[in-house]
């Protein structure tokens, strides 16, 4: 037995929640389990809450195993989890707008989703008077010679909204602080009495660029609660769509931060090949990014032998378009001069927080979903999962190439493994609330989905949670002691949602 199934061991443990082992403990315990997260026995992969209670999922990387523990917060609080472990920080913030429920003990108590806009505080716990809208407090950055930069929320690109604040002395960045929140569109909210096919349409519009990604977590969820067994034709396809997803944003990255490094003939060509990508997913599934093609219980739409013949004349374009842009990158030393060594995440700190993606593994956290929590169907599967430690701008692109590299192998086992037969099983009410979790890797690490339903089969809570939420807090760490027109540099090469953080 591990660790982490020991300690859940100890607690009550809730018979309706699949497929991991959730377990009801006391505040006792739950400090126990945050000592767990600071020690790095264990790794934080959610914290969530409900109008009474509070959840944690934890992962035991020594054993592969994870799990859930829940604490009923009698008085309306909890014994904060950011306290010991940094990253729950702004998850606690987050539950503290959204329902009210204070952590205590946590020393940064200022409001992180709630912009004061909303005409109500707490909504996910019958609201209440709204709180007028206030300047928010930065954290003051002392010593000689330091000037603020203020970037953001609105950007000179067509991109999401979110406000960076630089202390800087000249142009060296001291400290950055992000502001968040701003595309807050209340998608618990909205879960809250769905029915599972609204449900997975909210889930796939969480974050756009990862429709695939989210609608499978939610599907997952969805499926463990119910026993929903997926036939094996609509698991295959699932696979393909999510590679496609994959392979358009790795491209698409891959270019973006060539880019921004001033380098924008690679922009070029990787705009090219991210074009046939999205191209051929219109074609082969009727859609652009595939949005609501993954529904619970398998897949709305099919692959005929024209889509799959597509597939493979891409796959065979990528192989031959990919070395000369892998040598283009690779020579250029004005291109190198800005990506090497620059916005270094060091290992340690990105095990810490439980870095998922390319960003993770271009600092030596050697975790994917798809090995590690293994799902169907790349349980059988032949993959590699490329790791380097540098964790430079540099090696985060050099993973987003093998990862391409990876990908095409993938749909290529995907489509050879594609067999006629049915694409979606009957998904039926238990008459029983019941619990389900997934979590599925979309190109920015693991996208996790929390699920209770009622014994109608509609939502009671759903709480999803992007890679981002991990990651943003890291960039702020990167750009120390680089300079601020490196910043841009460093946000591409990290590409966190704002959407799917946001919620």
């Amino acid at each position: 037995m591990s660790q982490l199934e020991a300690f859940l061991a100890a607690g009550r443990r809730v018979q309706h929640h699949r497929p991991w082992p959730r377990a009801v403990v006391d505040p006792a315990a739950w400090v126990k389990g945050v000592e767990g997260l600071a020690d790095g026995r264990w790794t934080l992969v959610n914290l969530w809450a409900q109008a009474d209670r509070v959840h944690m999922a934890l992962y035991e990387a020594a054993a592969a195993k994870a799990g859930v523990v829940s604490l009923d917060c009698i008085d309306g609080g909890f014994p904060s989890v950011g306290r010991g472990h940094p990253p729950a920080i702004r998850l606690e913030r987050a539950i503290q707008d959204l329902f009210g429920l204070c952590a205590d003990g946590l020393h940064d108590t200022r409001p992180w989703l709630d912009h004061g806009l909303w005409g109500q505080r707490r909504p996910l716990a019958g609201g209440g008077d709204p709180a007028p809208a206030q300047d928010y407090g930065f954290l003051p950055c002392e010593g000689e010679g330091l000037h603020q930069v203020a970037v953001g929320p609105v950007h000179a690109g067509i991109i999401e909204p979110g406000h960076f604040r630089f202390t800087a002395n000249g142009e060296t960045v001291v400290r950055l602080e992000e502001r968040l929140g701003y595309l807050h569109k209340g998608i618990d909210r909205l879960m809250a009495g769905a029915g599972l096919e609204r449900g997975a349409q909210l889930a796939g519009r969480t974050s756009g660029d990862s429709t695939v990604a989210y609608a499978w977590a939610f599907a997952q969820a969805a499926e463990a609660a119910l026993g929903v067994q997926v036939p094996e034709r609509a698991l295959w396809l699932r696979a393909v769509m999510a590679e496609l997803e994959r392979l358009a944003n790795h491209l698409g990255d891959i270019g973006a931060v060539c880019n921004d490094a001033a380098f924008a003939i690679i922009h070029a060509h990787t705009a090219v090949l991210r074009e046939r990508v999205l191209r051929a997913a219109d074609a082969c599934f009727g859609h652009r990014l595939m949005r609501d093609r993954i529904v619970p219980g398998g897949v709305s739409c099919d692959l005929d032998a024209a889509g799959e013949t597509r597939l493979r004349n891409l796959i065979g374009g990528l192989r031959v378009a990919m070395p000369g842009i892998i040598h283009l990158f690779d020579d250029t030393p004005s291109l190198k001069d800005r990506t090497v060594s620059t916005g270094r995440l060091t290992p340690k700190l990105a095990a810490r927080f439980g870095a998922g993606g390319f960003v993770g593994r271009a600092s030596g956290r050697d975790f994917d979903t798809r090995r590690d929590i293994a799902y169907a169907p790349y349980d059988g599967l032949a993959f590699e999962v490329p790791v380097v430690r540098s964790g430079d701008v540099n090696a985060r692109v050099w993973i987003r190439i093998q990862e391409v590299e990876q990908g095409l192998s993938l749909l290529e086992q995907c489509l050879a493994h594609l067999r006629p037969g049915p694409l979606r099983a009957e998904v039926t009410p238990v008459g029983a609330p019941t619990e389900g979790l997934g979590m599925v890797e979309g190109f920015r690490g693991d996208v996790f989905a929390w699920l209770a339903l009622d014994a109608e089969g509609r939502v009671d809570r759903c709480h999803l949670r992007d890679p981002s939420w991990f990651q943003w807090p890291l960039l702020e760490a990167v750009i120390e002691d680089n300079i601020i027109a490196d910043f841009p540099l460093c946000n591409k090469s990290f590409n966190c949602s704002y959407s799917g953080h946001d919620l």
